[in-house]
């Protein structure tokens, strides 16, 4: 859906020039020639910004910027001939989250109105990963954890240090186990039946350790 915009100006030909240019940048546009009735428009219609001229009839813009202020935290652009620091200064006071000052340049113009917008777009929340703490051999995703053995934990070490790597169970044996000698492949999918239980408590989109038919084990990260 197109953001929508609330300009509230009085002068006719700026008016329509500030229009043009905010709706080819893709924004819906409502036009308020004079400041009596913005504040309702507002409460009632929620526009995602107001530009909203200083000097305006019936109620100028610093009130509306007031009322607009005691129940609603749109993002508000003055806009004004008055050039004077203290009446900037007033207008940021009272709420405003920029200025700018007649003439403008309607580019400009709509180039402030997309930062504002970029900086108040919601983040998106941080990617979920698999975590390895090696000094307490626990792992954990998101807000879940497990506790592992020693060797559950190395094993999985292993198979996470390089994603999509396939490890022959021979191969595990060597760089897992202190004395293979006395493992055995079933021994190597025991451990691994166990570790998948304790990674099966974390909730994960998928199951990140994968048998290779006849080959292997492979760690493939899950990230949601």
């Amino acid at each position: 859906m197109e953001p929508s915009i609330l300009l509230v100006e009085d002068e006719a030909d700026i008016a329509e020039m500030v229009v043009k240019f905010i709706q080819a940048a893709g924004f819906n546009v409502t036009h308020f020639s004079t400041g009596v009735g913005v504040a309702e428009f507002v409460q009632q219609h929620r526009p995602d910004l107001v530009l909203l001229d200083l000097m305006l009839p019936g109620k100028d813009g610093l009130t509306c910027c007031k009322e607009i202020r005691a129940f609603s935290e749109v993002p508000i652009i003055m806009v004004t001939a008055k050039t004077e620091e203290v009446d900037r200064l007033i207008g940021l006071e009272i709420g405003a989250d920029d200025y700018v000052c007649k003439p403008f340049s309607a580019p400009e113009l709509v180039m402030r109105i997309k930062a504002i917008f970029r900086r108040i777009q919601p983040k998106s929340a941080p990617a979920k990963q698999l975590l390895l703490d090696h000094e307490r051999f626990t792992v954990s995703y998101g807000d879940v954890s497990e506790q592992l053995t020693a060797v559950e934990f190395n094993l999985l070490a292993l198979l996470h240090s390089q994603p999509g790597r396939i490890y022959s169970r021979q191969q595990i044996m060597d760089l897992v186990y202190k004395d293979y000698r006395v493992i055995s492949d079933r021994t190597v999918d025991s451990h691994i039946r166990n570790l998948r239980k304790k990674l099966k408590c974390l909730n994960m989109p998928a199951e990140p350790v994968c048998s290779v038919y006849s080959v292997g084990y492979k760690y493939e990260p899950a990230v949601s």
